[in-house]
């Protein structure tokens, strides 16, 4: 890099006879305050600045990470809409963090040569080579057939530190440096990328690793293999006619160039059949695209283009020894992308990191490795369960470290990185459970060190992943103790017992729901039983979550339920707003609601007969009975419970499959009810004390003033409400 007066940076590469050469210009402003700048120099370590510590490719990384920051935040922040083809980049580019890239190359590169030579020295070199088996593998090696593919490459921090790792290899075969190096860049490194800019960067940093070994790498012709999606241009009936081919080679470059349409949008995962005749199709391109008269009709372009295609086609259909990716985070899909994945990968489209997931694995030859970063919902989310199943039926989950919550600092998504193996065996696997180390991923880095060093640690497991099929969802629980497992093959889910239903969303809830206090008290209908029963009612109590309160409380929403809702769906029809009254059937019935959306354990509560409840944030669960609903209410709010429920689903998001695969053995402990009822009474006297309280009759902070002066205390209610609540039935519960 060198600096112009402009203070723009501007890096240069020569790309040889393949391609033409090419500029690229990071253009910000030289702030010290805020900005690029400012972040290289307070937030990035001091030994990526450090040559002698391979700094130099560290901080490009850094550089274009910092340099995304603001259109990545511009992106990601747009309120519903879907993310377009142009900001694609922006939106899903993230740094990897070192000792990350790391951990997934040593446990897939690393160890798949330690599977052929246990014992050499090259096993001291992985510093993040986690504990655990490592399979003999008793099959010819030749290091120079051994293929590492990343095929979201970003700014080549993978294919980086892969190429260290390779050379250590070569070197622990005899080779030297300098023919190892050409070797790595000629024979061993794939890449991949969308976003030109990235392409650039992965670029330079690759030739940069070959020019610290061969002085005359830029002289020669030795050039990476990584390649940009590009869209294909338009194949006109003339520029087929000009190549001059069999009519079975045009008929492929028609059907390659359609593929590639929407290659900006789609990228690496582009299913492309397995048998194209790459070389005729290049032959017939070549001819035209170096032909020395100049085509009026822009053939010569278009033949380089396509040449380009075919290359970037070539490495996409090929299998690989290890596929190592920190693949796109993506769920707003624009209307392209979206299509395409649901007809291409429909079982693993909640999400474009899922479609990575499997798209990767699959690129890998029998036995070869994938890794991966990527959110940990996977692991537990229903949305993700078709993925889980496949991955246990087909794969080894070889080993996987799940990070804390909120460790990864680039984006508010949890994370975890694991390797997968393309092998079904029964041999078990290694998983670490960072989540009670908050810090970073500094942090999360050190325990991961610290975990090689002493596998005796508490939160290095070793399991294996049978296990997880007994687990209801297939749910990634590694760290399940075995009773627990047994159990779930012994009873029965609640959902199998109960109906458990997300209710009503209203279309805007800032029109038709109130707090009960902001409308006249008379209005509120209180005791509807069903929704059969006729009403002239408008306001209606609404079930909608709140925060943490256990056995009765968060009761003081109200939801605009006239004529059973007309206001509502006719709101939502002519102002195109989504609406529904799902679980109508159970509206008003008494049941066990709960908060769907919690930084903490969650909490259930008892819900008298007369509310609503809401889609998402306060869903319920029906009992048949009383005493089965108390017996059940217990169990919810248990630490048992709470241990199943952390376990099915660690995010803050609690969905209704996660209760409805709660573990019954029995539901007939007559001896919980009055327990239960205790509990709900004081969680009630409790709430009523409060002026949230639609049943409040006195103020509890008077209380003991009125004990000594009791002439000079005046509770005033709104006539209205106090007449209301004189006319109230008091709450069925039973005192122990």
């Amino acid at each position: 890099m060198s600096a112009y007066p402009c203070s723009q940076p501007v890096l240069s590469i020569t790309k040889g006879p393949r391609q033409c050469h090419t500029s690229l210009i990071l253009s910000f402003t030289p702030s010290y305050q805020n900005g690029v700048i400012k972040e290289l120099v307070t937030e990035v370590p001091r030994d990526d600045f450090d040559v002698e510590k391979e700094g130099q490719v560290e901080i490009i990384g850094w550089l274009y990470q910092y340099y995304n920051e603001e259109p990545h935040d511009q992106v990601v922040n747009i309120n519903g809409g879907p993310v377009k083809t142009d900001d694609i980049p922006a939106a899903t580019q993230l740094f990897t963090t070192d000792w990350v890239v790391r951990y997934m190359v040593d446990n897939s590169l690393g160890k798949k040569y330690l599977e052929h030579y246990p014992d050499s020295p090259v096993k001291g070199k992985l510093k993040y080579l986690l504990p655990g088996d490592i399979t003999p593998d008793q099959s010819d090696f030749d290091i120079t057939r051994i293929q590492v593919m990343d095929n979201a490459m970003g700014s080549g921090h993978i294919l980086a530190y892969a190429f260290d790792v390779l050379m250590a290899m070569y070197e622990d075969q005899g080779y030297a440096k300098r023919e190892a190096a050409n070797s790595i860049i000629q024979n061993n490194l794939f890449g991949l990328e969308i976003d030109q800019r990235a392409f650039q960067l992965s670029y330079f940093s690759l030739m940069m690793k070959l020019r610290q070994y061969d002085r005359q790498a830029l002289n020669g012709g030795v050039m990476p293999n990584i390649h940009v999606f590009v869209a294909a241009p338009t194949v006109t009936e003339e520029f087929l006619h000009a190549l001059k081919a069999s009519s079975e080679v045009v008929d492929e470059i028609k059907d390659i160039a359609a593929h590639f349409m929407d290659a900006k949008t789609l990228g690496s995962i582009i299913e492309l059949p397995a048998n194209y005749d790459y070389a005729g199709m290049r032959d017939a391109l070549d001819s035209v695209a170096t032909a020395q008269k100049i085509s009026l009709f822009g053939n010569q372009q278009a033949a380089q283009q396509l040449l380009e295609i075919i290359a970037t086609a070539e490495t996409m259909t090929q299998r690989y020894d290890v596929v190592v990716t920190n693949p796109p985070y993506l769920n707003k899909m624009n209307s392209t992308l979206k299509k395409y994945v649901k007809k291409h990968y429909k079982d693993y489209s909640a999400d474009l990191f899922s479609v990575f997931i499997w798209h990767n694995i699959n690129m890998t030859k029998v036995n070869g490795s994938a890794g991966y970063m990527t959110p940990f919902v996977w692991m537990f989310i229903r949305s993700y369960e078709k993925l889980r199943t496949a991955l246990l039926s087909n794969v080894k989950i070889d080993s996987l470290i799940q990070l804390e919550y909120s460790a990864f600092e680039e984006a508010t998504v949890p994370i975890n990185t694991f390797v997968l193996k393309n092998t079904k065996n029964d041999e078990t696997g290694t998983y670490l459970r960072l989540s009670d180390f908050k810090g970073g991923m500094m942090i999360q880095g050190e325990k991961v060190r610290e975990a090689i060093v002493n596998s005796g640690v508490k939160y290095l497991y070793r399991t294996n992943q049978a296990n997880f099929e007994k687990i209801p969802g297939m749910r990634i629980a590694y760290w399940a103790p075995e009773h627990l497992i047994n159990a779930f093959i012994d009873s029965r889910t609640l959902g199998s017992y109960y109906p458990i239903q997300s209710g009503m969303k209203t279309a805007n809830n800032d029109l038709f729901t109130r707090k009960w206090w902001e409308v006249k008290f008379p209005r509120i209908c209180f005791f509807r039983k069903s929704i059969n029963e006729q009403s002239n009612g408008k306001w209606f109590p609404y079930n909608k979550g709140g925060y943490f309160r256990r056995w009765y409380g968060n009761r003081e929403l109200i939801v605009n339920f006239a004529e059973n809702g007309s206001q509502i769906q006719k709101y939502g029809e002519e102002n195109s707003k989504s609406y529904s009254f799902q679980g109508a059937q159970h509206y008003f019935q008494e049941g066990i609601t709960w908060t769907g959306k919690t930084s903490s354990i969650n909490s259930f509560r008892h819900s008298p007969f007369g509310a609503i409840f809401d889609s998402n944030a306060g869903p319920m669960v029906f009992p048949g009975n009383e005493s089965e609903e108390r017996t059940l209410l217990g169990m919810l709010n248990s630490h048992v419970s709470a241990y199943i429920l952390n376990m099915y689903n660690p995010t803050i998001n609690l969905q209704n499959g996660d209760v409805g695969d709660l573990p019954i053995v029995r539901m007939d402990d007559s001896r919980a009810v009055p327990i239960v009822d205790y509990n709900i009474q004081i969680a009630k006297n409790d709430w009523d004390d409060s002026e949230a309280s639609w049943d409040l009759n006195k103020y509890i902070l008077l209380t003991h003033i009125a004990e000594h002066k009791p002439s000079t205390i005046l509770v005033v209610l709104e006539p209205d409400h106090a007449e209301a609540v004189a006319a109230s039935p008091p709450v069925q519960t039973k005192a122990a």
